[in-house]
């Protein structure tokens, strides 16, 4: 019987790496919050082996928010939130699940609350991100590669 490797996931710091907060038409815009904004996100997640077992995990947010029925911005935020995870005990196989699942799941929520802050801080109430699923995330975009 071959033994079982131990599958760990350590966060061992995480940081803020950027952060940008655009409120462009201040303080015209923030009435206008009241109206609900169309709001748009796009999440992306970037990986990239640093040494040995050490891996840079990059959670990447940008969020905008515009006018009911218009095109006019009422803000935009960008953020790049990154964690150094040491990551031991997975085959090459499954690594990749590791990196693009697992570790941004065990960041989002401090991002998250970046941004709730942010939004916050710029007058506005706290934008409040649904949780992620990354699993469903990164499936979407193999089938997209297969077709």
């Amino acid at each position: 019987m071959s033994k079982e490797n131990n599958k760990n996931i350590r966060l061992n710091s995480q940081y803020l790496k950027d952060l940008s907060f655009e409120n462009p038409h201040a303080p015209s815009s923030i009435p206008k919050i009241a109206n609900k904004p169309q709001i748009s996100f796009n999440i992306d997640v970037k990986a990239g082996k640093l040494n040995d077992n050490y891996y840079e995990v990059n959670l990447n947010i940008n969020a905008k928010a515009l006018e009911a029925d218009s095109d006019q911005v009422i803000f935009i935020v960008e953020l790049n939130y990154a964690g150094l995870f040491e990551i031991t005990g997975f085959a090459e196989s499954e690594l990749k699940n590791a990196l693009l699942i697992h570790c941004p799941t065990i960041i989002f929520p401090f991002a998250r609350r970046i941004i709730a802050d942010a939004t916050r801080d710029g007058g506005f109430p706290p934008l409040l991100m649904e949780p992620v699923d990354f699993a469903s995330i990164i499936a979407k975009q193999g089938a997209e590669k297969t077709h």
